[in-house]
């Protein structure tokens, strides 16, 4: 093994985020070998003994779920300020591993969601720098006109932010839209100034990863072969 910064460490192993574990760190609740960590420091899981708010760190196999999220959950892990009317996607996800969503989804849209316990992999699908596309279908209330496909595909400005879809038209109100972002309701808030209301929107590729026949509300493992051509999905977008 190699040493490697300790919130990064932490994010690996599943226990918590990156920005989290800083945290932590920050507040004097991770200790290496009995000693209090400061951020900046490094560790090797294989050699040092790592405790974060008492409870040692163990390194942790490698777990990759892909899960066909239903149109009525909150993309969160559970806690106490969520109301018992609301489900969360673990209401479907029944394993003893601790994993974490890779960036996420509204509550009303469905689709192919990533599942995860490597900090690494996450960072590397939700970051926009690393350049992996996110594929939805958007069903809307009207016919969609070609000139406002056109003026999506010059740019559309969310939260002071352009943001440059790929769009095609597969149906009179039906579009493939391919964004690279994943700001919280960044399509509905597109289309909805061109004054088309979204009636379903569902995420059906990650990547080259395609959600295919997975059945709403299940999930699966990811094969080694789904992992890396998933990491491949940048330079086959180029």
């Amino acid at each position: 093994m190699k040493m490697e910064r300790l919130q990064k460490i932490i994010a690996n192993c599943g226990i918590t985020s990156r920005r989290k574990a800083e945290e932590l760190i920050k507040a004097g609740k991770v200790s290496v070998n009995g000693k209090a960590a400061s951020l900046g420091d490094k560790a090797d899981i294989s050699k040092d003994e790592i405790i974060v708010s008492g409870k040692k760190v163990r390194a942790v196999k490698k777990l990759y779920l892909m899960f066909n999220k239903p149109a009525d959950c909150l993309t969160t892990l559970p806690h106490d300020k969520i109301p018992r009317s609301f489900k969360t996607i673990f209401h479907y996800i029944k394993i003893r591993e601790r994993v974490i969503p890779v960036g996420r989804l509204d509550y009303n849209t469905s689709g192919l969601l990533l599942l995860t316990n490597d900090g690494d992999f996450a960072n590397k699908v939700m970051h926009p720098r690393y350049d992996v596309e996110k594929t939805y279908e958007a069903v809307v209330d009207k016919e969609i006109k070609e000139n406002d496909l056109a003026w999506l595909r010059k740019g559309v400005i969310v939260e002071e932010r352009k943001i440059k879809p790929r769009v095609r038209k597969i149906g009179s109100k039906r579009l493939e839209i391919k964004v690279h972002e994943g700001k919280k309701r960044m399509i509905r808030k597109m289309l909805d100034k061109l004054g088309y209301k979204v009636l379903m929107l569902q995420r059906v590729a990650i990547g080259a990863l395609v959600l295919g026949k997975l059945k709403e509300g299940e999930y699966r493992e990811l094969s080694i072969d789904e992992t890396r051509l998933l990491m491949k999905s940048k330079q086959n977008n180029n």
